[in-house]
């Protein structure tokens, strides 16, 4: 199978480091161009489910300016520039939680919209955990760190109390891994 082609790019929208949109001219593996494709830049972030040493899920419950109500979410922020995925897993662990983890399992990445950009996910499982400060984070929302078992967040899957797609397929990842590491 033949790949997309880039032609070329103009950025049509730059607004800080969390967006930028572009224009780009494509061609596609038959030939065609395609003059107007749309592409968007957001930065790449992680998600960390964090489990205790008796198998315990720690999330948040919290809102969010874009859904109504509440939402079961993880442990989680964008890397900042240079910094690596599990470099940016522990960071987020520490500010969020105020834990270090001596055992990080990187989880199956996952694009956010594969043919318009977007950003990519890194989702962490975050075992062996160690208290070691109060957290400092800096995040808008008010949350709520619940701690849950691998059967509610089965059932808060099912039942839709994951709002956020790149939670919900972080969550489920880390179920999916979790339960096969128990069988």
């Amino acid at each position: 199978m033949n790949s997309w082609k880039t032609l070329s790019r103009t950025t049509i929208l730059d607004h800080s480091i969390y967006l930028r949109v572009e224009n780009h001219v494509i061609e596609l593996p038959d030939g065609r161009i395609l003059d107007k494709w749309p592409w968007v830049i957001a930065r790449d972030f992680v998600n960390v489910i964090p489990v205790t040493d008796d198998g315990r899920i720690l999330v948040f419950r919290q809102g969010k300016y874009g859904y109504q109500g509440t939402s079961i979410a993880p442990v989680g922020g964008y890397l900042e520039p240079g910094e690596s995925p599990l470099e940016a897993a522990r960071r987020e662990l520490l500010e969020e939680l105020g834990y270090q983890a001596r055992e990080m399992i990187a989880l199956n990445t996952t694009l956010m919209a594969p043919n318009l950009g977007f950003s990519t996910g890194n989702p962490f499982i975050a075992r062996q955990l160690r208290f070691t400060g109060s957290p400092e984070s800096d995040d808008l929302e008010e949350q709520e760190l619940l701690e849950i078992s691998l059967d509610e967040l089965e059932t808060a899957l099912l039942e839709g109390a994951i709002k956020v797609t790149s939670w919900y397929a972080s969550f489920a990842n880390a179920l999916l891994w979790l339960k096969h590491e128990e069988s």
